[in-house]
C-alpha cells in the first residue's frame, strides 16, 4: 500500500530512530511554547531536561538533530536571542577551533600512532603489561591530543587486527590484499575467537579510561577543560598544576585499578591473547615492516617531529590551541605530500558533527543564562562552606555527567560560578578551587556510561563494537571499577582538604600566583 504524507513525514523525521523517540521529540516541540507562555522558568528547565534526554539517547539518534530542533524553537519563542547564542559561540571560539583544527591535525599523525600501538601488542607478551601500556599511552596522548582521535586510532588498530584474523580463519592469506604471498594458512576455533574478542575488549576499555585519566589533566584534554581555562584565565602549565592535587592521585589509582582487574580477572578483564592469534599478528607486523619504504619511514619521522612541536607548543603556550592544530595540519600535509583537497577533507569528517553539536550546547547555555535557570542551584551550593562547597560541586557535576555529555555540564556550571564571581558572591581563590572541582567532577565520574564520555560513545557506535561483542551494558559493567575508584579518589582529594592545602603550597612556593578579582573581571568582560 502507498504510504500517506503523514506516514512519510514520520518515516523521514529523524530517520531510523524508534517511533516512540520521534513522537517524544514532536511532543517536546508542541509542549515547550505552551509552557513558556505559562511559566518561562519552568519551560526553561523542561528544555534543559529535554536536551539532556537527547544526549542520553545518543545511541537512538545523534543529538545534533533533536537537540538542534529544540534550540531553534527556543530562539523562535523567545527563550533566548540569536545575538546571545552568537555571543556564547564567540566567547568559546577557541574551543571550536580546537575541535576543528586539532582533531584534523591528529588525523594526519595516525600512521605514527598506529605504528606505536601495533608494536605494543606484538612485542609485549604479558597481558597485564600491555593493558597498563595502553591505558597510560592513551592517557598521555589524550593530555595533548583529542581523546576521540586517540580512540579512533586504537579502534583502527583493533579493526585491522580483527580483519587479519578473519582472513586467516577463513582460510585466506592475510597479505592477499597486498598482493603478496605467505605460507601461513591457519584456522582458528571458536574458543580462540572469543578469547581474541575479549582481549580486544579489554584493551579498548583500558584505553578509553586512559583518555579520561589524561584528558582531565590539561586544558586541551577535553573541550570543557578549555572552556574552564578560558573563564579562569589559566594557561597550559597553570591548568595542569592546579588540577594536579586531584589528577595525580587519580591517575595512580587508575593504573592500580588496571593492574587489579587484569590480575584478578574481574569485571570481564583478564582475557589472554591466544598463541595462534599472536603469531598471526606478529607475522603481519613483520610483513608490514619488511614492505615499508624509505618514503614511508620519512613520513613517520615527520609525524614524530610534528608531535614534538605539538607538545612544546602547547606546554609553552606559543599560540592558541586551535592555531597550533592548524600548524600540525600544514606541517604534516606539506612534508608528507598530501596536497589533494579531497584527502584534506577526510580529516575534518570526525570533528565537524561534534563541533555543530557544541554550537547547539551554547544555544542551550544561552537559554540557561537568559532565564536564570541554574541560579537557585548555584546559590544552594554556594551556601556550603570550605571543602564541603567543593564536594557539593564535584558531586553535582559527577551525577549529571554520568547521564549527560560532560562538555555541556562543565560549560553550564563554570558559567554560573563565573557569574557568582562577577557579582561578588565568591572570592577569586574560591572561584579557582571551584573550577578544579567542576573540571574533575565532569571528567572523572563520566566514565560510568557512554553518555558522559564522547570517546566511549564513539567506541560504542563504531563498527568494531558488534564484532567484539561490546554492548552498552557490558561497557558500563567493565567501566564500573574505574568509575568507583576514580570518583572516590577524586572526592577524597577534595573532601580531605588535600586540594586546598596543595594549592596553598603552590602559592607559598611561588609556583602559582594569586589572580585578582579585578583581573578576572577584565578577562571575562573582554570576551563580552
Amino acid at each position: 500500500m502507498p504510504v500517506t504524507l503523514s506516514q512519510a513525514f514520520i518515516s523521514n523525521f529523524l530517520g531510523n530512530s524508534p517511533k516512540w523517540y520521534k513522537i517524544a521529540i514532536l511532543a517536546f516541540l508542541v509542549l515547550n511554547p505552551v509552557l513558556f507562555y505559562l511559566d518561562p522558568f519552568v519551560a526553561g528547565w523542561v528544555l534543559v531536561i529535554e536536551f539532556i534526554f537527547t544526549l542520553a539517547m545518543a545511541l537512538k539518534c545523534y543529538p545534533l538533530q533533536p537537540g538542534g530542533l529544540l534550540a531553534i524553537e527556543a530562539v523562535i519563542i523567545g527563550m533566548t536571542s540569536p545575538s546571545q547564542v552568537l555571543h556564547e559561540i564567540e566567547a568559546n571560539l577557541e574551543v571550536i577551533l580546537l575541535l576543528v583544527f586539532m582533531v584534523a591535525g591528529i588525523y594526519f599523525m595516525k600512521q605514527l600512532l598506529l605504528f606505536g600501538f601495533t608494536k605494543m601488542i606484538t612485542k609485549v607478551r604479558s597481558k597485564t603489561v600491555v593493558s597498563i601500556m595502553f591505558c597510560s599511552a592513551a592517557a598521555f596522548l589524550s593530555a595533548f591530543l583529542d581523546a576521540l582521535t586517540v580512540i579512533a586510532v586504537i579502534i583502527a588498530v583493533a579493526v585491522g587486527f580483527y580483519a587479519i584474523y578473519h582472513k586467516v580463519a577463513s582460510g585466506k592469506d592475510f597479505s592477499a590484499s597486498h598482493d603478496h604471498t605467505n605460507d601461513g594458512n591457519q584456522c582458528l576455533d571458536e574458543n580462540e575467537l572469543e578469547a581474541f574478542r575479549g582481549y580486544l575488549r579489554n584493551l579498548l576499555m583500558h584505553a578509553g579510561v586512559g583518555t579520561a585519566l589524561g584528558g582531565v589533566c590539561t586544558m586541551v584534554g577535553e573541550p570543557q577543560n578549555l572552556i574552564i581555562a578560558a573563564q579562569a584565565n589559566w594557561q597550559f602549565a597553570e591548568f595542569a598544576i592546579r588540577m594536579s592535587p586531584v589528577t595525580v592521585p587519580v591517575f595512580i589509582a587508575g593504573m592500580l585499578t588496571c593492574l587489579a582487574v587484569e590480575k584478578f580477572k574481574i569485571f570481564g578483564y583478564g582475557a589472554e591473547l591466544p598463541d595462534a592469534v599472536h603469531k598471526i599478528l606478529c607475522d603481519y607486523s613483520a610483513h608490514e615492516d619488511a614492505n615499508r619504504t624509505n618514503r614511508d619511514n620519512m613520513k613517520l619521522i615527520v609525524q614524530a617531529v610534528v608531535g614534538i612541536w605539538l607538545i612544546l607548543g602547547l606546554a609553552l603556550h606559543l599560540a592558541s590551541v586551535g592555531l597550533i592544530g592548524l600548524t600540525v595540519i600544514i606541517l604534516c600535509t606539506a612534508f608528507n605530500g598530501i596536497t589533494d583537497e579531497h584527502a584534506l577533507g577526510k580529516a575534518f569528517e570526525e570533528a565537524l558533527p561534534f563541533t555543530a553539536l557544541l554550537a547547539v550546547f551554547f544555544a542551550v547555555v544561552a537559554v540557561i543564562i537568559d532565564q536564570g535557570l541554574f541560579a537557585p542551584v548555584i546559590q544552594w551550593a554556594l551556601g556550603f562552606e570550605g571543602n564541603m562547597q567543593l564536594v557539593v560541586f564535584f558531586i553535582a557535576n559527577a551525577l549529571l555527567s554520568m547521564v549527560s555529555d560532560n562538555v555541556f555540564v562543565g560549560t553550564v556550571y563554570i558559567n554560573e560560578v563565573k557569574a557568582a564571581l562577577l557579582n561578588g558572591q565568591i572570592t577569586r581563590d574560591q572561584f579557582d578551587l571551584l573550577a578544579v572541582a567542576i573540571n574533575t567532577g565532569t571528567n572523572l565520574p563520566s566514565v560510568a556510561t557512554p553518555n558522559g564520555q564522547a570517546a566511549f560513545l564513539f567506541l560504542l557506535t563504531s563498527a568494531l563494537a558488534p564484532l567484539i561483542r561490546l554492548s552498552y551494558g557490558r561497557m558500563v559493567w567493565m567501566a564500573l571499577p574505574y568509575t568507583i575508584v576514580l570518583s572516590i579518589v577524586g572526592l577524597v582529594a577534595i573532601e580531605t582538604g588535600f586540594l586546598v592545602e596543595m594549592t596553598q603550597y603552590f602559592y607559598d612556593s611561588n609556583i602559582l600566583t594569586h589572580h585578582s578579582v579585578k583581573e578576572a573581571v577584565e578577562v571575562i568582560q573582554s570576551a563580552h
